[in-house]
């Protein structure tokens, strides 16, 4: 069996926004909940290589690794898969924009293997995914939402 994970949320916001915000990597431990720290180890183009860090579980164990990420604007995708892949065989990440009426569909899929000796087989990490997939996408959502608000509501600046 293989892992296979969807979830999409659409975000009030403009195209621009959503993509601007999601693909600022350093930012990243303030847009999601679940991560402690975000390190660049390599920029090449729109590839970029990097180490995250989570906060630890409720056992406290710290689950850090590195990821490569490519980002193509035109085709409003970003592709990643994990180079240190820990507990898992395999795993890659597709991020898909779309603008929509609402704003800006977001949709991540995520396919990957555990490891026999993972503390958890696909099944179970298919299920802890879907359910910590709304929580940080609402979380995204909700945070871009306050920054497209601020936006549109803060003064202008006299030329």
């Amino acid at each position: 069996m293989v892992g296979h994970t969807e979830n999409e949320i659409t975000i009030a916001a403009p195209l621009d926004l959503v993509w601007d915000m999601t693909n600022d990597l350093d930012r990243w431990p303030q847009l999601f909940s679940e991560y402690a720290a975000v390190d660049v180890l390599s920029r090449n183009g729109d590839t970029v290589t990097f180490r995250l860090t989570m906060h630890p579980d409720e056992n406290g164990k710290v689950w850090s690794w590195v990821s490569e990420r490519v980002a193509d604007r035109e085709k409003l995708t970003v592709r990643a898969r994990r180079v240190e892949t820990g507990p898992f065989d395999y795993m890659n990440i597709e991020w898909k924009y779309e603008e929509t009426a609402a704003g800006t569909r977001m949709h991540w899929t995520q396919d990957f293997a555990m490891k026999p000796d993972a503390p958890v087989d696909d099944a179970g990490m298919t299920d802890i995914i879907n359910r910590n997939s709304p929580i940080q996408l609402a979380l995204i959502r909700d945070r871009i939402e306050r920054a497209a608000e601020e936006r549109r509501t803060a003064p202008s600046t006299p030329a």
